[in-house]
Order: structure tokens, then sequence, then C-alpha cells
């Protein structure tokens, strides 16, 4: 029988207008320390970017997202955060922050195949 796998996610955030503190859900980042797993994907729509009539610019959030991606993914052009071990990374990326791209604090969770409940997080939570 295949052992249940301790894990954290924490949901990424796009906050149009920081000093309002509205947001919405556009990412999942995942991490497991013992099965040494992060993850990082994000859906950012245009439609919606749209729609909150917001100052930012769609460009600039999606480099910022891939940005994340390559930091959470250890890629060597993602800067000397991406360099850092699997926790430091996660706990980096979830930082509390004061930003237009900003994370929920971590939550915890027990499955038995982390690509599966990320991808089910990823459709319940973001699209």
């Amino acid at each position: 029988m295949q052992e249940d796998k301790i894990y954290e996610y924490a949901v990424i955030r796009l906050v149009p207008k920081v000093e309002r503190e509205e947001f919405f859900n556009i990412g999942l980042v995942m991490f497991s320390k013992r099965e040494k797993f992060i993850k990082v994907d994000f859906y950012l729509c245009p439609d919606k970017f749209r729609l909150m009539r917001s100052k930012l610019d769609y460009e600039d959030v999606h480099q910022n997202l891939e940005s994340f991606k390559k930091i959470a993914e250890g890629k060597k052009d993602g800067g000397p955060i991406a360099l850092l071990d699997i926790p430091d990374r996660f706990r980096w990326l979830t930082a509390v922050r004061s930003a237009s791209v900003q994370t929920s604090r971590p939550h915890p969770g027990k499955s038995k195949d982390l690509e599966k409940t990320f991808e089910k997080l990823f459709q319940e939570l973001i699209l």
C-alpha cells in the first residue's frame, strides 16, 4: 500500500490594488520536503485581467509569474533564490509581501499522489 505524502500548498493571488486588499486566485505552489517536490502553475485569464481596471500591465504580471515558476523549479536563470534548496524556495515564494502578486498562507495536506493532488487543487481553486 502506498504511503501518504505530507505536502503544503499556497494559492497565488493577483492583488490589482494592494491598498484595497481585493484579489483573485491565479496560481498554485505546492511542495513536499520529504519527496523533494515543488510545483508552480498559474492561469492569468486575459478577459478577467481587463475587467479589474487596474494600472497593472498584463505582460509585466505574466513575466512576474514566470519568474515565480523559474524560482520554484530551481532554474539557473531564476536568480539566486532559485539556487536555494526546495524548502527555502517554497518559504521565499510564500513569504508575506505587499505586492500585486502574493500568496495565501501555506496549507498542509496528505496525498498518495502529489501530481494528481496538485491538478485537483488547481482545478478547484484556480480554474
